[in-house]
């Protein structure tokens, strides 16, 4: 291994020297890397808070009742397949001109599946019948299509849910044949969400029922390159009055230990978070796991440790200890769902930010927050909802708190939307620029070499940039899976602050392997001169030094 890793040095500057003699017509590579090719630290930088290097960005595409995607429409599309290919890569489209860097799309709505699942039945969100085989392998084309415009993509599943409500009950002879409750009836509760009927669930306490769950999401973790697995805020059902979730024989059966039953329920998730984290690293130690909760784990007057709040609570609503999960780092991200604006008595965005920064403090869980889209321009909801800024306001309050690493908007189609012009608003005020996805340093990695660029030229559509990787992912090495382009007015070596945020990050670009890539700067001017540089990114976002810089006269 000693002598490896000496050749592979020797091949790295040797690849340098080659670089520093070769001057194609137009363009000068440096001679000398100077501080950008020799590091990338920027601790005594001051970023600019406008233009982070790097933040989550995302919207949630939800598939259940087809609020997002698939739409409803494409069921009687002459090409069904076609124009949800369409309909997926213009969310893409719009992900890209707001310069998102990841989607968080919903492939399990109701313990089905948007893939070939040997464990649950195709999803009716696909061709508006359960169980129906769509005829293609929509997530396998979700994923690859989202990572050729890179994009993470995270699959979104739902845990218990198994059903929406459809007429006065559920009924478990409506379900997809073969379906797993068809099977095992008692796995299910039926439970009243609102006048238009009950939603049949997993019922979380039946320890084969958690495993199931587990193993029909770790199908799909197994299989596909996703890169993160996500929960949302469903585990019990939220309460609805005078109801309770009939469980008291399972907790008759499995409850041994616990005197208090919603101590029992939560338990019962706090396994599955656990148990999830662990088989997801077992599996693929790059795949991230995160959840999506309630704004909300307790008010202050209910536990000392709560928020200034005074809302519906996760802990006891949903049975969901949010707090924990973070606390015991079974999580790599968090990302609660902040729905209010700021200055709500009973719920102040103002208020929970805070709170959770805390809560994340210390730990090596990430901390996204969950913004509501949904209620911009909406005329129930409150007055600063009626406010175009509103949601700019909530992500320049973020700026305070370093611990908020980013913003996932629900939901897609709100974000397309644009009520009150709020979304151009606050994408020209904190999405001007493209930026890395937050790196976690918890999970395991390899250093990265820097790529070479081996040349750079004008053309009639810009200055082509022309790079590669000179090792990728062999011995000690690291695998690029993406590059970041960065471009600096003016001929010269780049200080080592151009780097601190994102001013001069060009885009970023899908790429992995040791042949060539290709990147067109349209955006250049005739006859201005430029200096390019660019690093390599892993699937981690973990990034390389720079390359030699090269410059375009």
């Amino acid at each position: 291994m000693k002598a490896y890793r000496l050749r592979a040095a020797g091949l790295a500057v040797a690849l340098l020297g080659a670089l520093a003699t070769a001057t194609p017509a137009g363009a000068t590579p440096a001679t000398d890397p100077g501080p950008a090719a020799g590091s990338t630290t920027t601790t005594d930088c001051t970023p600019a808070p406008a233009t982070p290097k790097r933040q989550f960005r995302a919207m949630w595409i939800a598939s259940v009742v087809n609020i997002d995607w698939p739409t409803k429409a494409s069921y009687t599309a002459p090409d069904r397949i076609a124009a949800q290919k369409a309909e997926y890569s213009g969310w893409l489209d719009l992900a890209q001109r707001l310069n998102h860097n990841a989607v968080i799309v919903q492939v399990r709505p109701t313990a089905d599946a948007f893939w070939p699942s040997p464990y649950e039945p195709w999803s009716e969100y696909l061709t508006g019948v359960r169980g129906q085989d769509p005829g293609w392998d929509p997530l396998a084309w979700l994923v690859s299509e989202s990572h050729r415009r890179n994009l993470e993509f995270h699959a979104w599943f739902n845990p218990y849910r198994v059903s929406m409500p459809d007429g006065a009950g559920p009924d478990i002879g409506k379900l997809a044949p073969g379906h797993p409750v068809r099977q095992h009836p008692d796995w299910a509760v039926a439970y009243p969400v609102n006048a238009a009927g009950s939603r049949l669930y997993y019922n979380p306490g039946i320890p084969a029922v958690r495993q199931f769950v587990q193993t029909a999401i770790m199908d799909a973790v197994n299989r596909y390159d996703i890169d993160g697995v996500h929960f949302d805020d469903y585990f019990y059902p939220y309460p609805a009055a005078g109801q309770d979730f009939a469980d008291d024989a399972t907790f008759a059966t499995y409850g041994a230990g616990f005197a208090d039953k919603a101590d029992w329920r939560r338990h019962n998730i706090d396994l599955l978070i656990q148990e999830m984290n662990q088989k997801i690293k077992a599996a693929k130690p790059w795949v991230k796991f995160g959840v999506s909760p309630f704004g909300i784990w307790r008010n202050k007057a209910a536990d000392p440790q709560g928020s200034d709040t005074g809302g519906s609570q996760s802990y006891d609503a949903n049975f969901a200890d949010t707090r924990k999960w973070v606390k015991e780092q079974w999580l790599d991200y968090i990302n609660p769902q902040i729905y209010w604006n700021i200055g709500l008595a009973v719920a102040d965005y103002a208020k929970l930010v805070p709170w959770w920064a805390d809560v994340v403090q210390g730990t090596h869980v990430q901390l996204y927050i969950g913004q509501a889209d949904y209620k911009i321009g909406e005329p129930a909801q409150p007055a600063p909802w009626q406010d175009p800024n509103e949601m700019s306001r909530h992500l320049t309050f973020n700026r305070d708190y370093p611990q908020v690493a980013g913003n996932v908007h629900f939901s897609a189609v709100q974000v397309r939307a644009n009520k009150l012009g709020a979304t151009d608003i606050y994408a020209a005020e904190h999405y001007s620029r493209p930026a890395l996805v937050p790196a976690m340093p918890h999970l395991p990695a390899k250093p990265l070499l820097f790529p070479v660029i081996t040349g750079a030229g004008r053309t009639a559509d810009g200055v082509r940039l022309a790079f590669r990787q000179p090792v990728d992912g062999v011995g000690p090495f690291g695998a690029a899976t993406s590059y970041a382009i960065y471009r600096f007015d003016g001929v010269g070596l780049p200080g080592r602050c151009g780097f601190a945020d994102a001013a001069h990050l060009l885009a970023t670009v899908r790429g992995s392997g040791p042949g060539g890539q290709s990147f067109v700067d349209r955006t250049a001017e005739p006859g201005k001169r430029y200096t390019y540089v660019v690093s390599a990114v892993d699937r981690l976002a973990n990034e390389s030094v720079p390359s030699l810089p090269w410059f375009v006269r």
